[in-house]
């Protein structure tokens, strides 16, 4: 090794620190000068080349600009040849080159390149494995195992011998959630750089793969994230508060979120706002869409946003509104995600939605249950003209006597909506064996949730498949089933 190599090292020093800090904060302006200045001033410090990826990573995940992904992505070689010229004696030595794989293996699934994708993250949980060998107290380590071992657990049977034949990866949900829980057990004892985005990654790991909604909100709002100054901790908390029955919090939030242009932009926080009012059946939600659709630069949820105004507009009475904004859900952005794909669906069905069960699914959606059940309560499945809104009626009661917890009659309606539709291409009865096995799961009853996510599995609608599977696999992994 040369003289000038063995001067190169791997040392979190303050100003490292700061900018990563700076970056999570979205402040890419103030991170990028600090990254310049660091480099001036200890050029041979090489965790600045993983600091300086996260820049890359977050603008380029939240911009959805694929020219600028397609521009920046040479960096991640030559970043990965600069990490390796650290010593050996180093845990950050493999780490660094395994972070920045793995920032780029998500960079290329959010432009659907899965192939690039799947590569990236088998040689990033194969230089883990290696590095968790050499160094296995190290806990930054352990963060990117614990998601990747949680994440394999759920894949999906249809899409497992794919990933065997792409990938080393092997894991469980169990395995990824007890070491994940080490990493926090371990923050809490001792100055821990990673702590809040190991917090963050386990939320959402509680909230997706553990069905554990109040225990995901406690880790949440317990983890120091400030949603007042930095726009990414306000995504968290509001998509969290969105995602467990409180959107009245959601809203108050992203009223409240950081908008100075010392931030990257975060256009999706007016998408959130204006989907949380929605759901609260305010009319001034159209705004908040539109906002979205003129500042965003990326490629996901453009129809959605049309879908939603549509139905803004449907909502306050006016059906040429409806009419005119859902036929832009064929002709504007990619219906690769699977709310857009819906939003394409239901433009191209030419049905307009029964108004009380779209009422009724928005403020299920924000958890105002009592108000959703008052809507329907007096209706009856005959009330409904077609199979599709029979099904959509049932399926809905069933979801909201789940959120008042009269777990009992929701089960009923679970039953029906599978009954009649599981050999229909609509996700009802795919999610009503699938909520079944969570509400048996949730009171003990081991045999009969393993069986209904079973049933969950054996259902295969058109919509919303790959992740209504992961999410029963996810359960009878839980379950040991």
């Amino acid at each position: 090794m040369s003289k000038s190599a063995a001067q190169e090292h791997f040392t979190f020093s303050p100003e490292v620190k700061n900018i990563y800090e700076k970056t999570l904060s979205l402040r890419m302006t103030e991170a990028h000068n600090l990254i310049d200045q660091s480099f001036s001033q200890d050029p041979n410090n090489l965790l600045l080349h993983l600091v300086e990826d996260y820049t890359d990573f977050f603008t380029v995940y939240i911009n959805e600009d694929y020219e600028e992904f397609k521009s920046l992505v040479s960096n991640k070689d030559k970043r990965i040849k600069a990490v390796r010229k650290g010593p050996e004696s180093s845990p950050y030595l493999l780490y660094c080159e395994a972070d920045i794989r793995l920032h780029w293996a998500l960079l290329h699934l959010r432009f659907e390149e899965y192939f690039s994708a799947f590569s990236e993250v088998n040689k990033a949980f194969k230089l883990l494995n290696k590095n968790r060998e050499r160094f296995p107290d190290f806990m930054p380590n352990l963060k990117d195992l614990g998601i990747l071992h949680a994440a394999v657990g759920t894949i999906p049977d249809n899409y497992r011998k794919g990933v065997e034949l792409l990938t080393s990866l092997e894991g469980s949900i169990d395995q990824g959630q007890q070491e994940i829980e080490q990493v926090i057990t371990y923050s809490q004892e001792h100055d821990f750089v990673f702590e809040a985005e190991t917090k963050v990654l386990y939320a959402f790991l509680l909230l997706h793969l553990g069905n554990e909604k109040d225990k995901a909100w406690e880790v949440i709002t317990t983890g120091g994230l400030k949603p007042e100054s930095n726009p990414l901790h306000c995504f968290v908390l509001a998509n969290l508060a969105m995602r467990t029955g409180r959107n009245d919090e959601a809203i108050q939030l992203l009223e409240q979120r950081p908008q100075s242009r010392a931030f990257l932009p975060l256009p999706y926080l007016e998408f959130m706002l204006g989907l949380a009012k929605l759901r609260r059946l305010d009319e001034d939600t159209d705004q908040f869409f539109l906002a979205y659709l003129n500042k965003t630069r990326g490629r996901h949820f453009i129809k959605e946003a049309w879908q939603k105004i549509a139905w803004a507009h449907l909502l306050a009475g006016n059906e040429k509104g409806y009419q005119s904004n859902i036929l832009k859900c064929k002709t504007e952005g990619r219906a690769s995600a699977g709310s857009d794909k819906n939003a394409l669906k239901e433009a191209q069905s030419n049905q307009i939605p029964d108004i009380r069960l779209l009422r009724a699914r928005l403020l299920f959606d924000g958890g105002y249950y009592q108000q959703a059940y008052d809507l329907l309560s007096n209706n009856r499945t005959k009330d409904f003209p077609d199979n599709y809104s029979k099904l959509e009626y049932t399926y809905r009661m069933g979801r909201i006597l789940q959120g008042l917890k009269r777990n009992s009659d929701a089960i009923h309606f679970y039953q029906l909506t599978i009954n009649a539709g599981k050999s229909e291409p609509w996700f009802f009865a795919c999610n009503a064996a699938l909520q079944t096995g969570m509400i048996y799961e949730d009171s003990g009853k081991k045999r009969a949730a393993i069986k209904a996510y079973k049933e969950c599995l054996s259902i295969n609608p058109d919509e919303y498949k790959t992740g209504l599977h992961q999410q029963a696999k996810a359960g009878l992994s839980r379950l040991g089933g």
